[in-house]
């Protein structure tokens, strides 16, 4: 008996992406799954009674994108979020952030997305004094486009407690002005987790990022507030294309909401959620992301991936080298973990049949990754695994082979390299060197390998 299709998409400039037949007409669905694709008068046979036909009056149709590395929970909550983007000087930034400020009088936190380390654009770098003198009176805080920077006021960082510095893990930094007080930057998530603090729904938005971790006393109004602001966050991907992706933080709770709009119908792509490492019992913490990989595996929502961040970013000296900065002599970067517990987090990892992906930008960072990576294979043998390394911005010569015979998953992003998408090339090629180029975002050559 031939299948009956529940969707049918007719009357469609359909997109293959088959060489032997690069297009069609119509593509007929059936239990959220592609049926068959080809000329109309094919498809039509798989009509029913209960078939919907959409018409596609002619226009491209064509595979849904599958986003590779996304941050959905934060990422939903900073549609909110003043944005940056592309914005330099003073004036400008001064006057989009009072703008936005002036109905917002009674919030705890303002944040500003996508202000690039060169947002001043004279060669000044951000500090809480320029902040003061855009909004003196209500916590604010900028964030850099890779999230590993923020900027904050003096009150937002009286506010969280940071005025004074603290003692953080290494990767981690407040830095401090020469008269003794934080200046406002604040290098990683352990410097600035405080200042987010300061808006509730925020730190429920980033548990997953900043420690993998529940939250606590939980309402059923707070609830039904994040399941909202998720389902901002999924109509946004689909109205982009983007029907799939695999998150690079993640909990329980974001499983759980998932799930929740799942049941209503409201999980437009398909989404694989992590559990991200940070610290605590390691057999604790492994066998919770085998429970969320048991609990949670159907089409549309799945788990399995440990995440882990093993260094920052290049651009504010977080990233692990290899070797010095070429703008800082004697300084490499700090690494998120001692390498022999982390290849103990690996194999314990693997050792349960997860997959690990690795935040890793700096070469120093990938060498240490692949060692563990090494580790895992000589521990508990060859799988189909396949680890990734997510960013590789810069690897050393060595390391290109290794990846290739540790069959790693190579997760790089387009938008990323310096001078793409409306980043600016600055600080990015003076931080590596000029002698480092030839191994930065060598896509190609990883490609080839």
């Amino acid at each position: 008996m031939q299948d009956i299709a529940d969707l049918i998409i007719a009357n469609g400039n359909v997109i293959t992406m088959d060489d032997a037949n690069p297009h069609a007409e119509a593509v007929a669905i059936k239990d959220a799954k592609i049926l068959a694709v080809g000329p109309w008068n094919e498809i039509k046979k798989l009509v029913g009674s209960k078939t919907k036909i959409h018409d596609a009056q002619g226009g491209t149709v064509m595979p849904g994108i599958n986003e590779s590395h996304i941050h959905i929970f934060g990422g939903s909550a900073e549609l909110d979020h003043l944005s940056l983007f592309k914005m330099q000087g003073f004036d400008a930034i001064a006057t989009a952030i009072r703008s936005y400020a002036k109905g917002r009088k009674t919030e705890p936190l303002l944040i500003a997305n996508a202000a690039d380390y060169t947002v001043l654009g004279d060669g000044r770098s951000v500090d809480r004094h320029v902040l003061d003198a855009i909004l003196p009176d209500q916590p604010l805080v900028l964030v850099s486009p890779d999230h590993h920077t923020m900027w904050a006021n003096t009150i937002a960082l009286k506010s969280a407690g940071l005025l004074q510095g603290r003692q953080l893990p290494p990767g981690n930094e407040i830095v401090m002005g020469a008269d003794g007080l934080a200046n406002g930057e604040l290098l990683e998530s352990h410097a600035f987790n405080d200042v987010v603090a300061l808006k509730p729904s925020g730190v429920r938005a980033r548990l997953g990022l900043s420690t993998g971790g529940e939250p606590e006393n939980l309402s059923a109004a707070e609830f039904e507030a994040d399941k909202a602001t998720l389902r901002k966050g999924l109509s946004h991907l689909a109205r982009h294309g983007i029907t799939s992706f695999q998150n690079m933080d993640g909990n329980l709770y974001t499983l759980r909401l998932l799930a929740a709009l799942e049941k209503d119908g409201d999980l437009l792509c398909r989404a694989r959620i992590p559990a991200h490492y940070v610290s605590g019992d390691v057999t604790e913490q492994m066998d919770k992301a085998a429970r969320m990989k048991r609990d949670f595996n159907s089409s549309w929502l799945s788990s399995g991936t440990v995440k882990f961040f093993m260094d920052g970013v290049i651009d504010s000296h977080t990233a692990l080298m290899a070797e010095d900065y070429a703008d800082r002599p004697g300084w490499r970067g700090d690494a998120r973990f001692e390498i022999e517990q982390f290849k103990m987090l690996c194999i314990e990892a693997d050792r349960r049949g997860l997959q690990i992906a690795v935040h890793s930008i700096g070469d120093g960072s990938t060498q240490r990754v692949l060692d563990a990576y090494e580790e895992i294979r000589s521990a508990n043998g060859m799988r189909d695994s396949r680890h990734r390394i997510e960013h590789l911005e810069l690897v050393r010569d060595a390391d290109f082979a290794r990846m290739r015979d540790l069959n790693i998953v190579a997760a790089m992003q387009p938008p990323h390299p310096p001078g793409q998408c409306g980043l600016p090339l600055e600080p990015t090629l003076s931080r590596m060197g000029r002698a480092a180029w030839p191994r930065a975002f060598a896509w190609r050559r990883i490609r080839d390998l």
